[in-house]
């Protein structure tokens, strides 16, 4: 044996442990952590104390729960309902004693199905609806319905449906996405046509989707008194019919009467627009009529009156002077009946005549008269 080892060569010359080659600093870590715990395990209370540590820690960390601003949180001691906890940090018995379920209240939720239903006039249609509703109540909506809420609200919502679809009438149920649009049906080239096609378009329009907004409206409300009788602690937001159709077996048919009646409504809407332009100008050219009727009358009263009280005035210088009222009348009456007709003037016995009045007439060469420059009218010859 060398001197350097003695020991069996487990030790230096020196009494210290000789390392042994191939072992790391890590190994001796843990050779020193290991004693250490079997000091602390191999005392009095050592392990327990270690037992109660972990289970201190455990018990802390399960007595605080952060609710977050869309939750709310429902706090159940020994499986009973303790309170309901709003949005921030709070402090509850440690596990098992209370436990803390998070439900999102603020989530805007949605239920859809597509049922088949009749109408009170017994007519089958398809209705495609969805439900949108939130939580209102958490503590309701995790302990008053069996089962899971959301087929809960489907049945709800189905009968619902049924419910309103059953006491009315196909037509008002029935709405084709052609109604909702505003269109202008083909007219003549006028101004009054398309602005009463158009008004009757927006009319139709406007009555369809009022009708479709009062039957979801309905919908809307039995629903939530059905959800609220059960203490369901959902709250509706709204109800709306995606879809409302014919069954496909019976589309075809109900294609050709909504066709059928679509062209009822164009003729209507054409049949109103002739009447709105017809109308106005046969009042038009009525009171035009009646105008001139009007003054018509005017007129021959007013000539007759005015010849009335001429042959009055006459009459009373005739009673006056008679021969000399007789002579004024019949020389007023030649010169009327002659300022109306041509007259022709011959002063050479029968060689040459002169028509009168001079400026419709061309007179050449006639003796004591003078030449006479032609008028801008044609004349005739001498003869």
């Amino acid at each position: 044996m060398a001197w350097n080892e003695p020991g069996n060569g487990q030790r230096d010359p020196w009494g210290k442990p000789r390392q042994t080659p191939g072992k790391s600093g890590l190994d001796d870590a843990f050779k020193q952590l290991k004693n250490r715990l079997s000091r602390l395990g191999g005392g009095p209370g050592g392990l327990l104390t270690i037992v109660l540590a972990l289970l201190l820690a455990s018990l802390l960390l399960s007595s605080a729960t952060v609710v977050d601003a869309r939750q709310a949180g429902v706090v159940l001691r020994f499986g009973q309902y303790a309170r309901t906890l709003g949005p921030g940090f709070h402090f509850k018995l440690p596990r098992p004693f209370e436990t803390v379920t998070k439900v999102s209240t603020t989530e805007v939720r949605s239920v859809s199905d597509k049922v088949r239903m009749l109408t009170s006039d017994e007519n089958i249609i398809s209705v495609d609806f969805n439900v949108q509703y939130q939580v209102s109540d958490a503590r309701k909506f995790l302990f008053s319905l069996s089962g899971q809420p959301e087929d809960t609200l489907r049945q709800a919502a189905e009968a619902a449906v049924r419910s309103v679809v059953g006491a009315n009438v196909m037509d008002n149920i029935l709405t084709s996405s052609a109604a909702e649009q505003v269109a202008v049906p083909a007219t003549p080239t006028t101004t009054a046509a398309p602005v009463a096609a158009a008004q009757a378009a927006v009319n139709q329009a406007s009555a369809a989707a009022q009708a479709r907004d009062t039957l979801q409206q309905q919908t809307r409300e039995i629903l939530q008194a059905t959800l609220d009788s059960y203490d369901s602690g959902l709250a509706v937001t709204d109800v709306s019919f995606q879809n409302v159709s014919p069954p496909q077996e019976v589309k075809d048919a109900f294609d050709d009467v909504n066709a059928a009646r679509e062209d009822k409504q164009g003729t209507e809407n054409n049949a109103r627009a002739y009447a709105s332009k017809v109308v106005p100008e046969a009042r038009g050219e009525a009171s035009r009529i009646a105008a001139q009727a009007q003054g018509y009358s005017a007129e021959r009263v007013a000539r007759a009156t005015g010849d009335a009280d001429r042959f009055n005035l006459i009459l009373k210088e005739y009673r006056g002077a008679p021969e000399v009222t007789r002579r004024r009348l019949w020389l007023e009456t030649v010169e009327d009946v002659m300022s109306n007709n041509p007259k022709v003037l011959d002063g050479t016995g029968g060689r040459n005549m002169i028509y009168l009045p001079l400026d419709r007439a061309a007179v050449r060469d006639l003796p004591g008269v003078g030449t006479v420059a032609p008028a801008a009218d044609s004349g005739k010859e001498k003869q």
